[in-house]
């Protein structure tokens, strides 16, 4: 008899579920086992950047760190620089104010030399609230021994005004009629005192001193600045 094509079985239909439920399960389990896989490799993965996140942490607050000291070496270092410079600024003054010492009591005693009227020192102080400038000037001579020398003591100041150069003279500087000037009488050295005036919108730049007399004359002309910043080295007395 011939093989029939189709086979008739009886529809079960707990098996079919049973089917259901075995291919449903899984499925779930290969999901599970692709979770697990890919949890284990991002874990993975996560560990080396934590450890790098946290090495480069450690490399920042190290430089940061170093910047800091570095900053402050600087600043000790500027300070220091400082400290150096002002001590060495004082220690050129002292040393030109022994210069200056020793010019003036060597123009004193002269020994063999015989030096006539001479300016020794101009300085200049500002009077607060004004444009007025008080002055001091040294005058020496020990040409005539033992007797006293007379004249009279001017300045005249050179500088810009309205952009032109201009001299202003004792009268103009001090509102006198006159260029008489400041008596002077000594025998080997006086300081003479005095005030002057500059006009609105002068700048000045140089003063010259006149000393003329009976003992001859002088003359000789300072920086402004330098005149205006000067302090007296030696507290000298008629």
């Amino acid at each position: 008899m011939p093989t029939p094509r189709f086979e008739v079985r009886p529809f079960d239909p707990a098996r079919a579920r049973r089917r259901r439920l075995l291919l449903a399960l899984a499925w779930l389990g290969s999901l599970l086992v692709v979770a697990a896989a890919t949890a284990l490799f991002v874990e993975r993965r996560a560990v080396p950047h934590e450890g790098r996140a946290v090495a480069d942490t450690a490399d920042t607050e190290a430089l940061k760190a170093r910047i800091a000291i570095l900053e402050r070496s600087e600043q000790v270092a500027k300070a220091a620089l400082a400290d150096l410079q002002r001590t060495l600024r004082d220690r050129e003054e002292e040393i030109a104010g022994v210069r200056t010492d020793l010019a003036f009591y060597g123009r004193l005693v002269g020994g063999q030399r015989r030096e006539g009227l001479a300016i020794h020192a101009l300085t200049l102080s500002p009077v607060a609230g004004s444009r007025a400038w008080n002055l001091r000037a040294t005058l020496t001579q020990n040409f005539k021994r033992g007797a006293e020398t007379k004249g009279r003591f001017v300045v005249s100041v050179t500088g810009v005004r309205e952009g032109q150069l201009a001299t202003l003279s004792w009268g103009e500087l001090t509102q006198q009629s006159s260029d008489g000037g400041i008596a002077y009488a000594f025998k080997y050295f006086q300081q003479i005192d005095g005030t002057i005036m500059l006009p609105e919108g002068f700048e000045p730049n140089r003063v010259r001193a006149t000393a003329e007399g009976d003992g001859g004359k002088a003359e000789q002309e300072f920086n402004w600045n330098d005149a205006a910043k000067a302090e007296e080295t030696t507290d000298v007395r008629q």
